[in-house]
């Protein structure tokens, strides 16, 4: 299932969200790619995406859920890849 936060985390002068699959890396990066968002905001275990793209992923079936949730659930699923394992 895709998964998606409300963009709420500010950088570069926007609001982003975090874009994840409990299934998956190639769930998450075909899904990505329908949204048109580009291979380098892939971060690990997630997309970063901006404001502009939230409705169209919640549109293309992301489903809504808190970051902390989100975050669980990539725990869960044995697909949360921490910064300090990163480059592993």
């Amino acid at each position: 299932m895709i998964l998606v936060d409300e963009p709420l985390w500010p950088a570069r002068g926007r609001l982003w969200s975090h874009l994840v699959s409990d299934l998956s890396y190639a769930e998450l990066h075909a899904f990505a790619e329908m949204l048109g968002a580009p291979r380098r905001a892939f971060d690990r275990d997630h997309y970063d995406i901006p404001e502009t793209r939230f409705r169209s992923a919640i549109w293309l079936g992301a489903t809504l859920l808190p970051s902390r949730d989100l975050a669980a659930r990539l725990r869960v699923a044995g697909l949360r890849r921490p910064k300090h394992l990163a480059s592993r």
